[in-house]
């Protein structure tokens, strides 16, 4: 099958074929012409799969037959993502397909100027990609008319409510006109989403390319059994002795991102960490670095992982598990993109079994164990719970929780599914920003 079976226009067909592509994904065969037709789609597929542009494609082609509602430019597709690296992301994809199409579109998110954001608002556009945050913000301040909105797109929908998002979602769906086609896109097919989508989607049709919450196949995988104050020097042993050029590291939290990334840097690895208290001028660098080879890991948390897409990307390691199982599917997604294999590596220290073994309940796949000479695990090291945040433990993850628990991410973010918030200004009465 080619983009041309799909029914695409010429000008997208241009596009595509400048950007090298000749054969649409299997998520992309499926759901283009189920958007096309003009139906409502709920899709779930593996990271890496080509989502952004099985959404992307047909909205332009739509918007391209669709005559406009009123002469005056106005927002004809929204496209909500969680966080700003993949709001970038998104918004690049909308401008290379639609380069050789008249229309004009913008991005927003939060941790930069609103200033500007408000004034290319105000010369009209027919395409905005945005975070939920500033989103609300350019709402609150009249910068913003939904009331043109022919196309609303939720994209990574399972990481906007783990973040918390899911009230924005609502309130913006109120200010929506009714008649509306909707697309709901999603890395990981769970209840959640479904319950969603029953409130947000009319008869819509269902793409899953892949089993829920399944790794890919192209990624290899593998634990090393190491005390958790081991871990650092033995990350470094790995990289140098392996010679891995780029690899993508995950922590739980911010402060370990930014002591483990000071930490190669000392023993002469290149490395930057990107996180939520980073600027949005420093998460840039730091992943533009990483991308071009200036920087040879990129520590991470999840939330400011998601949105990473890098070709052939060769290497992930979990310096930490994920207290919460579907988020190991999310970091690992990172590299077996597009159809290039990849290895994924976790350090694993006794405290973390339980993550582990929530990990290959959900995957069901048992990880092959590896332990490197000279740092054996201390069988008489007993397991402690992992405590979350200030005060806690040199492993600077998550409360003992289950898999089902409400989610905590380390960022400073909305948390939890439910939308309620765990910022402590929300506890003493202060509404906090909003960021993304």
């Amino acid at each position: 099958m080619t983009f041309a079976d799909l029914g695409l226009i010429a000008p997208l067909l241009k596009a595509i074929q400048e950007q090298g592509y000749t054969t649409p994904t299997p998520v992309q065969a499926q759901a283009i012409p189920f958007i096309l037709q003009g139906r409502d789609m709920l899709a779930g597929a593996q990271t890496g799969t080509g989502k952004t542009a099985g959404f992307t494609l047909p909205l332009l082609q739509l918007l391209s037959k669709n005559k406009p509602a009123s002469p005056k430019r106005k927002v004809r597709a929204l496209i909500l993502t969680p966080t700003r690296e993949l709001a970038a992301q998104v918004g690049e994809s909308v401008r290379l397909y639609g380069k050789h199409l008249p229309f004009k579109s913008t991005v927003v998110f939060g941790g930069v100027g609103i200033n500007p954001q408000i004034k290319a608002l105000a010369n009209g556009i027919d395409i905005l990609v945005a975070t939920p945050g500033r989103l609300m913000d350019l709402i609150g301040q009249k910068a913003l008319d939904l009331s043109g909105v022919e196309f609303f797109v939720l994209d990574e929908a399972d990481r906007m409510l783990d973040m918390g998002f899911i009230r924005d979602i609502r309130r913006v769906i109120e200010l929506l006109p009714k008649k509306r086609q909707n697309l709901l896109f999603s890395a990981t097919y769970s209840d959640e989403i479904k319950t969603l989508a029953s409130s947000l989607l009319n008869n819509p049709a269902e793409v899953e390319v892949a089993r829920r919450n399944t790794s890919s196949e192209l990624v290899k995988q593998s634990v090393v059994l190491v005390d958790d104050t081991r871990k650092s020097t033995l990350l470094g042993k790995i990289i140098q002795e392996r010679g891995y050029k780029q690899v993508l590291v995950f922590t739980r939290t911010k402060h370990r991102a930014n002591k483990l990334s000071d930490y190669l840097q000392k023993i002469e690895i290149s490395a930057a960490a990107i996180h939520g208290n980073k600027s949005q001028s420093a998460r840039t660098k730091a992943l533009a670095d990483f991308k071009n080879g200036a920087v040879r890991v990129l520590v991470a948390t999840d939330i400011a992982a998601r949105g990473i897409d890098i070709d052939a990307l060769p290497h992930v390691i979990n310096f930490e598990l994920p207290n919460i199982a579907e988020d190991y599917v999310h970091r690992i997604g990172r590299t077996g993109r597009a159809g290039c294999s990849g290895e994924a590596l976790s350090l694993v220290c006794v405290d973390e079994a339980e993550y582990l073994r929530g990990i290959e309940k959900l995957i069901n796949k048992k990880l092959e164990r590896e332990i490197i000479e000279g740092y054996e695990p201390d069988p008489s090291i007993k397991a402690k719970p992992i405590l979350q945040g200030r005060g806690g433990n040199q492993n600077g993850g998550g409360n003992r929780r289950t898999n089902n628990a409400k989610k905590s991410t380390g960022e400073a973010k909305p948390s939890g599914r439910t939308g309620q918030k765990s910022n402590p200004q929300h506890r003493e009465g202060k509404k906090p920003a909003h960021h993304a």
